[in-house]
């Protein structure tokens, strides 16, 4: 089992803790990675966009001149997307792009994620993330601190100061056990997760 060390708020270390194999030092598998990055990005997309077929465009019902004899290519319809305010080829039309994973896939992805993070001593445990108020300044000494600057704060359920304290920092996000996801996790150079965090992580994940 991997061990990583436990720092405090204030960076200094407070002790080790093992982390579990099945979740933490899995094979790491770049593809279900990628599905799942991919994934999230078109489950995000709107799929709204829209532009007129040359059936859909007003006017062009007569032919605009006779087909022989004018010296002019020949013409149907003045809405041909060749024309000034013709129709759009091949023009975009709302659809869905989203997709499905298996859930084994997608378990699979956030464990390979996190295994990957370990790996490279991009993932810091810290004992508790206890604020007394909601104060931004204290969440970016705590950053400082650790010496960590775009990451990924994992916090426990309940802990709304931490959040809060949070928001207002550019590159920092932070997530819940039940929202962390692979995108998030690659996207940030750093994962800081409380204690009690891990602890429902394992839990869950296990």
């Amino acid at each position: 089992m991997a061990n990583v060390k436990v720092y405090n708020i204030e960076g200094k270390e407070v002790g080790t803790i093992e982390l579990n194999d099945a979740i933490f030092g899995v094979e790491v598998n770049e593809h279900l990675m990628h599905m799942a990055v991919v994934q999230q990005l078109a489950n995000k997309r709107q799929g709204t966009q829209k532009a007129k077929t040359r059936s859909e465009v007003s006017g062009g019902g007569r032919k605009p001149w006779r087909q022989k004899g004018t010296g002019h290519a020949r013409q149907g319809s003045t809405r041909a997307p060749q024309w000034t305010g013709g129709g759009v080829v091949f023009a975009p039309t709302p659809r869905d792009y989203s997709f499905k994973l298996n859930k084994k896939e997608k378990r699979a992805a956030l464990k390979s994620a996190l295994t990957s993070r370990v790996e490279e001593n991009k993932f810091i445990v810290v004992d508790e993330m206890n604020f007394g108020e909601i104060k931004t300044k204290n969440f970016q000494t705590m950053l400082n601190n650790l010496s960590v600057a775009k990451a990924l704060v994992v916090i426990e359920e309940g802990n709304t100061n931490a959040v809060l304290s949070a928001r207002n920092i550019a590159d920092v996000k932070t997530a819940g056990t039940n929202t962390i996801n692979v995108y998030d996790i690659l996207k940030y150079n750093t994962v800081i997760v409380s204690k009690a965090a891990l602890a429902t992580i394992e839990e869950v994940y296990a």
